[in-house]
């Protein structure tokens, strides 16, 4: 069911409440994507309820009068605003991808209003090592018969050679085999859902021609006093196993799982385990 509220500055922020059991916050990346793909989220509205933000300027949240805002500063006030509403003092926060840099975000500047803090596919900044990993993953593939027309739109997107919303999901949906372990039948049904997804244009540019080789979450990390899991895909070619073990390093008692054969989305990829490993963490 979706559901909204009004921000301080007059904005619509919505979002999907799904299940029952505690509320679990899940916010979304890109960033600029909405909570859509997201699904059931492995089925974890059968613990909890699930309630699934959709970021500033994606499905039935509007955008911001400057279409510069979307910081990772903005994303945090947005959850905060969000934490306000639902009228609770601590959050059960999961974070994918971008959204897990906001998740880590707000649990440095909040400390206390985190109790459980999951980190999923996600990174504290985008080092040099990661580049490489990337790029070796990707040339891994370079046998499947998608590789070429991938490789060509995931350029193509990081070149922002996209002047719509409509053309950046083009090219998002060309490139997505990049984010599976094995792009198989069941991956390619999940995103064919996803086609009525219009990502952000403003955010993801904003997001990969300033931020994404700026940010540095580092040396906010330690003041997180949230419980903290990171899970991660061992094939994950953009937010892998060295993005997770910086992120470890950084948080105190965090606790690490890696799962093998599984890129980005282990929600599809892992549904099973993934729902688990959450579960066993936040408790029900």
């Amino acid at each position: 069911m979706r559901q909204s509220f009004t921000t301080a500055d007059a904005r619509l922020l919505s979002y999907e409440r799904e299940g029952n059991g505690p509320p679990l916050v899940c916010h979304s990346g890109g960033p600029g994507f909405s909570s859509r793909y997201f699904g059931d989220l492995a089925g974890l509205a059968e613990t909890h309820t699930l309630v699934k933000v959709n970021p500033r300027g994606t499905d039935g949240s509007d955008r911001p009068a400057d279409p510069r805002a979307y910081e990772i500063s903005d994303y945090v006030a947005d959850l905060e605003e969000l934490r306000t509403h639902l009228g609770v003092e601590l959050l059960d926060l999961l974070g994918h991808s971008h959204g897990g840099v906001v998740a880590m975000a707000y649990a440095a500047a909040h400390p206390t209003r985190v109790r459980h803090l999951v980190l999923m596919s996600t990174l504290s900044r985008f080092q040099a090592e990661q580049v490489a990993a990337m790029e070796a993953a990707m040339l891994a593939k370079a046998g499947e018969p998608w590789y070429e027309d991938a490789r060509a739109a995931l350029d193509a997107e990081q070149a922002g050679e996209f002047d719509s919303d409509e053309v950046l999901a083009e090219l998002v949906l060309r490139e997505y085999p990049f984010y599976f372990s094995r792009y198989g039948e069941s991956e390619r049904a999940y995103v064919e859902t996803l086609k009525a997804e219009r990502p952000n244009r403003d955010a993801l540019r904003l997001f990969n021609e300033e931020i994404v080789m700026a940010f540095d979450l580092r040396p906010e990390l330690e003041r997180i006093e949230a419980e903290t899991l990171v899970i991660t895909g061992e094939d994950d070619f953009i937010t892998g196993p060295v993005c997770a073990a910086e992120i470890v390093a950084g948080i105190p008692g965090a606790e690490l799982v890696l799962i093998p054969d599984c890129g980005h989305f282990l929600f599809v990829e892992a549904r099973e385990r993934c729902r688990e490993e959450v579960a066993r963490f936040v408790g029900g």
